[in-house]
C-alpha cells in the first residue's frame, strides 16, 4: 500500500474511534503522527513526510466521515426531531411533545459552541496543535470525567434537559476547541454533572455534536475548495473519509452499549496512560 494511503487509513481509523469515545479525536490527530514519527513535538511534519496528513485540511476530511457516521446512526432520531422542531415553529408551542422540546434544547446547546468556534477556533488551533499541551488537556479531562462519573446523580433522561442545562452543555462542548479536551468527553461529563444517566448523557452528547460538526465541516471545507488549505489526491481523502465513517459507526455502537452497564473508568485510565506515553516519548527524543 502507498505510504500516504496507509497514513490516511491510520488517521481515519484514529478519527473514527476517538471522535466518539471520550478520549479526544483532535488530540489523537496530533499525538498519533507524533508517536509514529510523522511530525515533531510542535506538530510540524518531519522531512520527507506529506504535510497534508497532519494538516487541519485533512482533519476536516476525517470529520466529514464521522459526521456521516452520526447522521446514519441517528437518522431515525433526526427524522423525528427535525419535523418536531418545525412543528414547534408552526404551532408556537411544544404541545407537551418531548421530541419538540428536545429539538429546541439541541438548538440551544449548539449556540455557544458555534459562537465561540467562530471567534476562537483559528487562534486555538494555531496555538495548541502540539503534543505537550494535548497531554496536559488529556490529564485534566480525565479528572473531570472521573469526578462527573462519580458525583452525577444519574436520574434524568435526555427529555428532561431544560434551557439552562442545554446552554450549559453547549458551553461545555465549546471547551472541546482545545485539543485533548474531547468533545464527547467534556459534554458527557457536563451531562453527568447535570444528573443525566450515562446512556442519556452519551446520546445527548452525540445528538448535540451533529449540527456543530456539520457547521465546522462546511466552514473548513470551503477553505479546501477555495485553496486556502493544502489538498491531496482523491484517493487519500476517500480512504480517510471511509475509514473514519466505518470506525465511527463502530465506536458509537460500542460506547452506547458499554455505558449501559459500566462506568467511564477505562477511558479515564486510557487518557492518563496516553498522556504519560507522550511525556516519555517527548523526553526520549
Amino acid at each position: 500500500m502507498d505510504s500516504q494511503l496507509f497514513q490516511a487509513l491510520i488517521m481515519g481509523i484514529t478519527q473514527g474511534l476517538t471522535e466518539f469515545l471520550p478520549v479526544s479525536s483532535s488530540g489523537h490527530l496530533i499525538i498519533v503522527p507524533y508517536l509514529l514519527g510523522w511530525t515533531n513535538a510542535q506538530g510540524l511534519p518531519v522531512p520527507g513526510q506529506d504535510p497534508f496528513i497532519s494538516s487541519l485540511g485533512f482533519s476536516v476530511v476525517l470529520h466529514a466521515g464521522t459526521l456521516l457516521a452520526l447522521l446514519v446512526y441517528f437518522r431515525e432520531d433526526w427524522l423525528r426531531l427535525i419535523p418536531a422542531g418545525l412543528a414547534t415553529i408552526r404551532d408556537r408551542s411544544f404541545n407537551g411533545d418531548p421530541e419538540r422540546k428536545l429539538a429546541w434544547m439541541l438548538v440551544l446547546s449548539t449556540i455557544p459552541a458555534a459562537i465561540l468556534g467562530i471567534l476562537l477556533n483559528d487562534v486555538i488551533e494555531s496555538a495548541v496543535r502540539q503534543a505537550g499541551p494535548v497531554a496536559v488537556a488529556l490529564v485534566i479531562g480525565a479528572g473531570v470525567l472521573w469526578l462527573a462519573d462519580r458525583w452525577g446523580a444519574r436520574t434524568r433522561a435526555t427529555e428532561d434537559v431544560g434551557p439552562g442545562t442545554a446552554l450549559g452543555l453547549g458551553f461545555a462542548q465549546a471547551l472541546a476547541l482545545i485539543p485533548g479536551v474531547s468533545r464527547s468527553g467534556i459534554s458527557i461529563s457536563a451531562a453527568l454533572f447535570a444528573g443525566l444517566r450515562r446512556v442519556d448523557a452519551v446520546r445527548y452528547s452525540f445528538l448535540m455534536a451533529t449540527p456543530i460538526t456539520a457547521a465546522a465541516v462546511l466552514w473548513e471545507g470551503l477553505k479546501l475548495v477555495r485553496g486556502e488549505e493544502a489538498g491531496a489526491s482523491a484517493g487519500v481523502m476517500l480512504v480517510g473519509v471511509v475509514s473514519s465513517f466505518v470506525f465511527g459507526i463502530l465506536a458509537i455502537a460500542v460506547l452506547l452499549r458499554y455505558v449501559r452497564t459500566r462506568t467511564f473508568t477505562i477511558f479515564v485510565v486510557y487518557r492518563l496512560v496516553l498522556a504519560a506515553v507522550v511525556v516519555v516519548v517527548f523526553l526520549a527524543r
